[in-house]
């Protein structure tokens, strides 16, 4: 399970990501809403264990070391940091990311069974940037799984690539619910669905908490969540972040 108190990481002149709270559970699938795209992506990596908090408690599965966060988690689509190239083929995109796996794991993943293991053939041709929303974020969170340590999966603003949730939405909740590999899995918003009713957290629900035990996690999430897209398509301001490991 992914528990966070108070998580906090501190921008130049503002907050980065100002205090929040959330928890995510093996089998769930969480939403977190934020207005500004710099705070969604601040917040998936440091979820994800790329960023380093200035303050707060971040534990994945009661333990607190970033190291044992970041080989449980798969950072997906992040602006700036990890998202496709616009000039890489689908081909080329799956070889490079097969790459990055760990050698004992990785074995004979090489791209052309890969796609066609998978059914991402169709689309094996195409520029990423030509990809349908749907199929771009299966294709993504395939290749995440490709990893069979990854059971926290931390998705960056899949909402900027359709403002329809039914192309982003369910693929989600699939890869939360599966029964054969459970897994917990937080997607950062500009804006909660109008029929979401599953766990939800807003970024910032936990600068007015007191540090005292209470409970936290999607309960303490504002009861006001931003309803419109987000029209902020900056760059991120320049933070500490923690180097692979």
């Amino acid at each position: 399970m992914l528990s966070v108190r108070q998580l906090h990481v501190k921008g130049r002149r503002d907050d980065l990501l100002p205090p929040t709270s959330l928890q995510a559970r093996r089998g769930e699938l969480v939403l977190v809403a934020g207005a500004g795209q710099d705070q969604r992506t601040a917040l998936a990596l440091t979820l994800s264990g790329r960023m380093k908090p200035s303050s707060g408690e971040l534990l994945w599965d009661g333990a607190a070391k970033t190291k044992h966060l970041r080989l449980a988690s798969s950072l997906v689509d992040a602006p700036g940091v990890n998202e496709p190239e616009q000039h890489l083929s689908v081909r080329d995109l799956v070889t490079e990311d097969l790459a990055l796996i760990p050698r004992r794991y990785r074995g004979a993943l090489l791209s052309k069974p890969w796609l066609k293991v998978n059914r991402f053939e169709d689309i094996a041709g195409l520029w990423t940037e030509q990809l349908a929303p749907a199929r771009r974020i299966e294709l993504l969170t395939a290749l995440a799984l490709a990893n069979p340590h990854t059971d926290l999966l931390v998705v960056d603003s899949p909402d900027r690539h359709s403002a329809d949730p039914a192309d982003w939405l369910p693929r989600l909740r699939e890869l939360a619910y599966d029964g054969g590999r459970p897994l917990a899995v937080v997607a950062t918003v500009a804006a909660l669905p109008d029929n979401w009713t599953g766990p939800a957290a807003v970024i910032g629900n936990a600068a007015a908490l007191p540090p005292a035990s209470e409970s936290f996690g999607p309960d303490n999430a504002s009861q006001t969540t931003p309803k419109s897209p987000d029209p902020d398509k900056t760059s991120m301001p320049e933070t500490e972040t923690e180097d692979a490991k």
